[in-house]
């Protein structure tokens, strides 16, 4: 077993041999990606799989190797992104947002108009009410529906007017009372 002192030194050893590596993966990823506050992670990330390496053999070329291990971490996060959709993100903004705070009167006032619209859309005919929901909170298209259901597009259309005038009159309604 290691002393501890000498561990202590392989560790600071370790630590002045990588400076330059590091430097140089912070450039190297600079010019590969906009976003600067992931290359930190990054860098840390090329150093984490290097040392949980499998490998029993010692690394022929080191700069060979780290720089494959850099491009495995650049091609990993842009794979990471592209399934997330980081770049269709919105950052928030607290002045588009508001800084509203939810008083007990405005939960209630919501959680009854999401009753009513609940009981308007009950009150529609099956067809018309099925046609609604695949339109409006399924996102498919009239000519979807009209696949899905086996009737005609102009079918489709009238059905959502219908219950678009259903709803609207049931909300106004309540609106009112």
């Amino acid at each position: 077993m290691t002393p501890p002192e000498s561990g202590l030194r392989e560790h600071a050893t370790l630590a002045e041999e990588a400076g330059p590596v590091r430097s140089w993966l912070i450039r190297w990823f600079r010019r590969r990606i906009r976003g600067a506050a992931d290359i930190e992670d990054m860098v840390q990330e090329v150093f984490a799989r290097m040392v949980a390496r499998d490998g029993g053999e010692p690394v022929g070329h080191l700069g060979g190797y780290v720089m494959k291990t850099a491009a495995s971490v650049l091609a990993d996060r842009s794979r990471r992104r592209t399934f997330r959709r980081a770049d269709s993100h919105v950052a928030f903004d607290p002045e588009l947002h508001g800084e509203e705070e939810l008083d007990p009167l405005r939960i209630l006032g919501g959680k009854e108009d999401l009753r009513e619209a609940t009981a308007a859309l009950l009150s529609l005919p099956e067809r018309t009410r099925t046609i609604f929901v695949l339109r409006r909170l399924e996102g498919q298209s009239y000519r979807e529906i009209a696949a899905q259901l086996g009737i005609s597009v102009s079918a489709v259309e009238k059905h959502m007017v219908r219950a678009i005038e259903q709803v609207s009159l049931r909300m106004e309604k309540q609106d009112g009372a």
